[in-house]
């Protein structure tokens, strides 16, 4: 490499050096507003499925409870003894 060119490599690295830093912290801003961006999704998530654990929880409850069964079964008679009766006329 003669005189020239390294005369004139020497400003272009110089410039070049601010300019591979500024590049590195804006990359490195980007990634953070992903994982913070990330992390919120994550958490919208966790917060809707103990939203419906918990509906499921109560459809549970209201399955397994004696008080709906017995709902079911009068209507089920209800049910038959419409159509028993409608048969009759």
């Amino acid at each position: 490499m003669n005189p020239g060119q390294m005369a004139l490599m020497i400003p272009i690295l110089a410039l070049l050096i601010p300019i591979i830093a500024i590049w590195t912290q804006h990359q490195r801003k980007i990634e953070e507003i992903r994982a913070k961006a990330v992390g919120e999704v994550g958490t919208q998530a966790a917060a809707r499925a103990a939203a419906l654990e918990e509906r499921v929880r109560v459809l549970e409850a209201i399955v397994t409870d004696k008080s709906y069964d017995v709902a079911s079964q009068i209507e089920a008679l209800r049910r038959d003894g419409s159509a028993i009766e409608h048969g009759r006329n």
